[in-house]
């Protein structure tokens, strides 16, 4: 949505949110180093269902030196203080300047995160002088859900392990969910590797090796805050979307949003190392969210993450994908997931993917139906989603459809398109075949989190999220623009769900609602 220069309030999609639809009113807008081997210490031998290696690494057999990243540079200065723009939300601006939104918070006395005013003026924290920890842990293809992470067999392994994690279970929209089911269905959801969240319970609560644990190991297995914008983070589900969320904001805050510092309740401020990888800087960031830095440095070293996943998973840096996205990636030909002669409108710019720390890969789409008289805003529309392109159905769940284009049915590989908030009762099955214009299922407001019904549909590819626009990527990290019959997603700077899209002389604008000329589209 394109926002006027009115006072505005910004309200953030919460962690487990695929997707927000957001509200206006006439004078407010809501808007959401390579390691030293001697070090080293190898964990005791063991022996775990579902590892790749049945004995830990030695120095001189099995350790494997991770490749070495060309080395980065903060490009990031801070410049004292900072005037909100209309469209700003405080995690934006955190990110343009590479600082916590809790550190901002904490600066202007800021209760409410997602309330920000046009004009208004944040002061910024000092630039920091003292580097971060340089220690590789783990490739982007193990933090990312990329290929081979789908042949990890998660209830296997949890099935054989001695911890809490074995009997554990959650409700989840009313349903309970084993806890296997849980890591699946977040590793899917976030596109986050299901082995890096096993080795997080272990190291915060020892949910794999202990079945005695606390009641806050139990309720609080991630240590997540317990209310996060309004959220409880009360149980498992709750703990890894916050945990999976923060992953992703770390990954694609270092490949695509300029982020460079890692801060800390305590006060401590640290340059992220400039050698390192994004999957690295993910877990450090993570960790640096609940975490003081004499512990944090401690679990980013070679005795602590590192560690742990190596015991039950083998060392991660065996056989990774690098590149994982190639540097001349193009897109696909596609069309827009609508019928042809349909005028649907662009109501939310480039935005999360999945929660709000995933790249912005997402973009909105309203269906011609006008909500029903006496109806809520959601509803279940008369009109259908349609397919991208050829193609086949790898997941259909909970609200959520993932078309994999390269026909293989498997969602790492290649490239792949979410379609969320599809209704549950007439969305395509896993397994079909389709062709583009071929009906996916009719929008809701099912799956993630939304207000109002709306089409939230994104690209993957080799499972990492490809941003719409990449007007602050990374030198490297360039991705293709998001276009659909023509139209490409042109995203504005650090403002989430601003932007228009382009062809030729031509224009749309991100707008909610149905009012404007300025918002439609049709093919």
């Amino acid at each position: 949505m394109l926002k006027r220069p009115i006072q505005m309030i910004a309200l953030a999609c919460a962690a487990m949110c695929g997707a927000a639809c957001t509200i206006q009113a006439p004078q407010t807008v809501v808007i959401t180093a390579t390691f030293d081997p001697t070090s080293y210490t190898p964990p005791a031998p063991d022996t775990i269902a579902g590892s790749t290696s049945t004995v830990a690494p030695t120095l001189s057999d099995d350790l494997i030196v991770p490749t070495p990243d060309v080395p980065r540079s903060s490009s990031v200065a801070i410049v004292g203080e900072y005037t909100v723009q209309p469209g700003d939300t405080l995690s934006g601006i955190a990110v343009q300047f590479g600082v916590a939104v809790e550190v901002l918070q904490e600066l202007n006395g800021i209760e409410n995160p997602d309330f920000l005013a046009a004009g208004q003026v944040l002061r910024l924290p000092e630039t920091p002088i003292e580097q971060g920890i340089g220690f590789k842990i783990i490739p982007d293809s193990r933090l990312v859900r990329a290929p081979g992470s789908r042949s990890f067999d998660i209830e296997g392994f949890i099935a054989q392990q001695q911890g809490y994690i074995a009997a554990a279970s959650d409700e989840v929209n009313g349903e309970i969910l084993s806890g296997a089911q849980i890591v699946r269905r977040v590793a899917a959801e976030f596109s986050v590797d299901a082995r890096i969240l096993l080795t997080l319970l272990e190291l915060k609560s020892q949910w794999l090796t202990e079945s005695t644990i606390s009641d806050s190991a139990r309720d609080f297995p991630l240590q997540a805050p317990v209310m996060l914008s309004g959220v409880e983070r009360r149980g498992l589900y709750r703990q890894l979307t916050w945990a999976a969320d923060q992953l992703n904001a770390g990954y694609y805050g270092w490949k695509g949003r300029g982020l460079s510092f890692i801060d800390f309740e305590d006060g401590v401020r640290l340059i992220v190392a400039p050698e390192l990888n994004a999957g690295t800087v993910a877990v450090q960031y993570l960790l640096s969210r609940n975490t003081d830095y004499v512990t944090w440095r401690d679990q980013v070293s070679s005795g602590g993450v590192y560690a742990i996943y190596t015991r039950f998973f083998g060392d991660p840096f065996a056989n990774p994908i690098e590149p994982l996205v190639p540097s001349e990636l193009a897109q696909p030909e596609l069309t827009f997931p609508f019928a042809s002669g349909e005028v649907w409108y662009y109501t939310g710019g480039h935005h999360g993917g999945w929660g709000t720390g995933s790249a912005w890969a997402a973009v909105d789409f309203a269906p011609p139906d006008d909500r029903p008289d006496d109806s809520p805003s959601c509803y279940v529309s008369d009109y259908f989603a349609t397919a991208v392109a050829d193609g086949v159905i790898a997941r259909s769940e909970a609200g959520s459809v993932t078309l994999d284009l390269d026909g293989d049915g498997d969602d790492t590989t290649g490239w792949v398109v979410l379609y969320l908030h599809i209704d549950n009762q007439d969305r395509v099955a896993a397994g079909a075949r389709v062709t583009a214009g071929d009906r996916i299922g009719r929008p809701s407001c099912e799956g993630g989190f939304s207000t109002a019904t709306h089409l939230h549909i994104a690209r993957l590819y080799n499972g990492e999220w490809i941003p719409a626009t990449c007007e602050t990527c990374a030198a490297g990290q360039e991705r293709p623009p998001f276009v659909m019959s023509g139209w490409a997603i042109v995203g504005f700077a650090g403002q989430e769900y601003q932007g228009i899209m382009t062809r030729g002389t031509e224009q749309r604008i991100a707008e909610q609602g149905r009012l404007i000329e300025e918002n439609r589209v049709s093919w």
